[in-house]
């Protein structure tokens, strides 16, 4: 039969509405051994290392481009957004194109050529909802 668990210590709450006084925080418990430290596997990439049929291979990392590009895509709109955003002058907090720039690590034509783009995915989207994508 288990033994009942003591009720917990007030006087080493950490909640606020424990009867006053500051709030007592726990130590973390100490380590009672050294976690192995994750080394990176440079041979390993999303299993096409595996992979030993060649159409197989060719299909599997053609997905992955075509994935990766179409992230990199969605990643852009949501820097033009962000772009355009701040850009906006109607916020108080409105950053001029060469902050933008030096943000994103453009230059300020390109700065300028996104806070557009930004716009006109802002323009056409839903409020509430995210950049449209390229479908």
């Amino acid at each position: 039969m288990a033994e009942p668990h003591p009720a917990p210590d007030p006087s080493h709450s950490s909640g606020a509405g424990s009867g006053g006084g500051a709030p007592r925080h726990r130590r973390p418990a100490p380590l009672l051994f050294e976690p192995s430290e994750a080394a990176p596997d440079d041979e390993h990439f999303f299993g096409l290392e595996s992979l030993t049929d060649p159409q197989e291979l060719l299909d599997r990392s053609t997905e992955l481009v075509h994935a990766f590009r179409a992230a990199a895509d969605r990643a852009q709109e949501y820097q033009a957004a962000a772009a355009a955003q701040l850009a906006d002058p109607k916020r108080f907090d409105k950053l001029p194109d060469a902050a933008i720039a030096d943000r994103g690590g453009w230059s300020e034509e390109y700065a300028r050529k996104m806070i557009e783009f930004g716009k006109d995915l802002l323009k056409d989207r839903v409020p509430g909802t995210r950049p449209p994508g390229r479908e």
